[in-house]
């Protein structure tokens, strides 16, 4: 093989490390930084700026793909004494250290490109958007409560994107990003159920493996709560019609069917609930949110 044809990213590489940060899982935060990027468009002028969702969605993509990078590079010891784990590419050695340090900063360096793009307010607080990114792995090593953390990091999502528009901090997507935090932080104190054994076994901390899994199914029932009522709250302060209103009757009974399948002493459809119906909550809600701005005079 030629030095040249070397230097060219072979694809199986790409797609080792697409996976290592699990690019699919962008469906979680993405509808939530939409619904924010077009309610303040909604209020700005009534109209869909195309080049700044663009941005919006580098930014986005960008901050989260360098976020799982981190993530899996700094936790890659404990990944290998974890069964559930041990398969993940830094395991394995499909992706090697350098080449994820290498796509993480290519990544971050999207994210700050495109915040340059947008406006000075949003390339000033990128930097601190960064923060709890690199914070979160290191969580579960000196607090019980590292979701919170993965809560803090996710809130900043619609509060970024409304600046994204706007330019101008936005308390109605305080609101929306506290909601997708503690929905977020909620989830994932179900998905750390499943290790809850290895986390004791290896010094792990979380909210199940202090309190028990009981403990953090009623912990994730509460946050959930809590996030309904944000999202209500996010509703009656942004005036939202009918569309949005149906949307929130759907994500309730999506929380309430989450909660019936995943019980303290029943985990076996913990994925289901997981991947699905939390990715079901988030495209469901974009759906009846744009919708709605659409009926109430939003132009494409």
């Amino acid at each position: 093989m030629s030095s040249a044809s070397a230097a060219i990213p072979q694809p199986g590489r790409t797609k080792a490390f697409l996976r290592l940060v699990m690019i699919e899982h962008s469906v979680f935060a993405l509808p939530f930084a939409y619904i924010a990027s077009l309610t303040a468009m909604f209020q700005l002028d009534g109209t869909i700026h195309w080049g700044r969702l663009l941005l919006v969605t580098v930014a986005m993509v960008g901050l989260r793909t360098f976020a799982m990078a981190a993530n899996r590079i700094i936790d890659r010891e404990i990944d290998a004494r974890n069964p559930r784990t041990a398969h993940r590419e830094l395991v394995t050695g499909a992706v090697s250290v350098k080449s994820a340090w290498t796509g993480a900063l290519i990544a971050l360096v999207f994210f700050l490109g495109a915040a340059a793009l947008l406006n000075p307010l949003c390339l000033a607080l990128a930097p601190i958007a960064v923060i709890p990114m690199v914070v979160y792995p290191y969580g579960k090593r000196f607090t019980n409560f590292p979701q919170a953390i993965l809560g803090l990091a996710q809130a900043m999502g619609p509060v970024g994107a409304w600046i994204a528009v706007t330019g101008e901090w936005s308390w109605d997507a305080v609101i929306l990003g506290l909601a997708v935090g503690i929905w977020i932080g909620g989830f994932d104190l179900i998905y750390a159920c499943q290790d809850v054994e290895t986390d004791r076994e290896i010094g792990v901390m979380s909210v199940p493996a202090r309190f028990g899994i009981p403990a953090a199914i009623w912990g994730a029932r509460g946050c959930h709560l809590v996030t309904t009522a944000l999202f209500v709250w996010y509703a009656l302060a942004t005036d939202g019609g009918a569309f949005l209103w149906l949307g929130l009757v759907i994500v309730a009974g999506a929380f309430l069917y989450e909660h019936t399948i995943v019980r303290p002493h029943d985990l076996s459809r913990l994925n289901r609930a997981f991947f699905s119906v939390n990715g079901f909550i988030g495209i469901a809600l974009f759906v009846c949110a744009l919708l709605d701005l659409l009926v109430r005079g939003l132009t494409v």
